[in-house]
């Protein structure tokens, strides 16, 4: 039998079953790139207004934070504005898509009942493979149409459609090859998004420093082909050579492993179970500890960078009163460098958030996986399940951010000679984020209590809140609708007065949504599929 046999068939079953998913994620990542570039234009009628704001974003705090801005024009600020959003997300989607459609459904035993069948061995991963390529070029065409409607130049608008697909397509080639590492849908996403975190942070480094950190990064090679800069054609060579050389790997690993196996080797614990894992909170631990720890190294590591790099803002000199307001919206905070700051660590705190959903969301996956109702039936009560799993969803979050705030705050006390007097400043910063991040937690028990068919939707929550606060402003949306996003309720810290009503409010619709969850669970059948 060919290996490829089926493959027609798993395109249609996965399109068919992510219909809804995949439409909400071209829509979203086609239309940003056209809203932003339709709101520049009105923002700057004229070239004096785009020289007098685009003479200053070569600051090394502003390129750490979005890259270099390559040329003074709508396209290449709409660009620097929105393009490592684009990227980021458009990797997401690539990524989670293919492991879903391959490692996930190896893990729940529903691609070994298809595999029975007349399907092929390679073809699971093609059609993976062939649904995200489809959605990255839905979103290529439709971004580039929508940019070129504004009047941008038609050019450019391709360059920066291709430069989205491409990204979108490699880390799509990333996950089919961290697919057939682990046995774990949950660990071979982790170790994909690792690979974006890795990316962003070298581009970042390298932009403002070593300049060959920055072709280590395919967010560097997508940013680099400087669409509505003269563009560089020859950098999509990059690209597709490193997604056709991970498509390869996946290829040739999927035929050396069993189904339901990961190549990398698996500890076999004791035959007897140690008395430390007596208890459903040791033995979430154990199902945790990996995941929080790989995010904890990440966010170290952010918080480092992007707190030294805050010290560079500084020395902006701005002439132009609405670049001031633009970077006072981003943080909220009256100082050019608190506004960076609040926003650099409101950033990491909706980064963060994706830690906290994703352990959320290890609920579901228990029950679904069948490993809750055998643990279910000793003793052990619901709520005292689930609680054992929140308990890393929420305090594991406040490590994270207590980690980012840490680093954070020693570099840029280092880099200002003033340890003492900004390290409380910027942990304050990252730490006030935590109410909203435990909304999302909120509605991610609330979904796997009332509804959870589709408690997957708290990524959604995710994605619209942060899409809500970064650019609700910039699109004119009415402050009711931004308000929708709990990030856009945190104190501006530091620089703006703190004031406990917002996170008491937050906390309290955290603690409603938790609730609400928890009494659907006692309630429902469990598992429910």
């Amino acid at each position: 039998m060919n290996t490829l046999t089926g493959t027609r068939i798993l395109v249609r079953l996965a399109l068919r079953l992510d219909r809804v998913r995949l439409t909400v994620w071209i829509i979203g990542l086609a239309v940003m790139p056209m809203g932003t570039a339709a709101n520049y234009l009105k923002l700057y009628p004229t070239q004096a207004d785009l020289d007098a704001v685009t003479g200053v974003l070569a600051n090394p705090s502003l390129v750490a934070l979005s890259g270099p801005l390559f040329a003074k024009s709508i396209g290449a600020l709409t660009t620097w504005k929105i393009g490592a959003t684009e990227f980021i997300l458009v990797a997401l989607m690539s990524l989670l898509t293919v492991v879903r459609h391959t490692r996930t459904e190896e893990e729940t035993g529903r691609l070994e009942l298809i595999g029975a069948t007349v399907v092929g061995r390679r073809a699971p991963l093609t059609a993976a493979l062939i649904v995200a390529a489809l959605a990255n070029l839905a979103i290529a065409v439709l971004a580039a149409l929508g940019l070129m409607a504004t009047g941008l130049p038609v050019a450019g608008s391709v360059a920066f459609g291709l430069a989205t697909a491409l990204v979108g397509l490699l880390f799509a080639a990333v996950a089919a090859t961290t697919a057939q590492l682990t046995r774990s849908g949950r660990a071979a996403s982790g170790i994909a998004s690792a690979v974006l975190a890795g990316a962003y942070l070298l581009r970042a480094v390298g932009d403002t420093g070593p300049t060959w950190l920055t072709w280590l990064s395919p967010l560097g090679w997508a940013l680099h082909l400087r669409p509505y800069a003269d563009e560089r054609w020859p950098v999509t060579a990059l690209s597709a050579g490193f997604s056709v050389l991970f498509a390869a790997v996946g290829y040739v690993l999927v035929a050396r492993r069993d189904v339901g196996a990961g190549l990398l080797p698996e500890r076999l614990g004791p035959a007897q179970a140690a008395p430390s894992l007596g208890s459903p909170l040791a033995l979430a631990w154990r199902l945790h500890r990996g995941l929080l720890l790989g995010w904890l190294v990440a966010l170290l590591l952010t918080g480092a960078v992007m707190g030294g790099a805050a010290a560079g803002i500084a020395d902006l000199k701005s002439p132009n009163q609405q670049l001031t307001d633009i970077l006072t919206r981003m943080g909220g905070s009256a100082g050019l460098t608190d506004a960076f700051l609040a926003a650099i660590f409101g950033i990491i705190g909706m980064t963060a958030s994706a830690y906290t959903i994703h352990a959320t969301l290890r609920l579901r996956q228990e029950e679904t996986a069948g490993h809750a109702e055998v643990l279910l039936a000793t003793p052990v009560g619901r709520l005292r399940w689930a609680a054992s799993h929140l308990v890393f969803a929420l305090l594991g979050t406040a490590l994270l951010l207590a980690a980012a705030g840490v680093t954070g705050g020693l570099a840029y006390g280092a880099q200002v000679h003033d340890i003492g007097g900004q390290f409380g400043r910027v942990l304050g910063a990252a730490l006030v984020q935590l109410p909203a991040t435990w909304v999302l937690a909120g509605l991610g028990v609330a979904l796997i209590g009332l509804a959870p068919r589709v408690s997957t939707a708290a990524w959604a929550g995710l994605i619209v809140s942060a899409l809500l606060f970064e650019l609700g402003a910039l699109f004119g949306l009415s402050q009711w609708i931004v308000d929708l996003s709990p990030f856009a309720h945190v104190p501006k810290l530091p620089g703006s007065a703190f004031t406990a009503a917002p996170v008491v409010w937050l906390v309290a619709v955290a603690v409603a949504l938790g609730a609400a969850g928890l009494a659907g669970l006692r309630r429902r059948d469990i598992p429910q599929t």
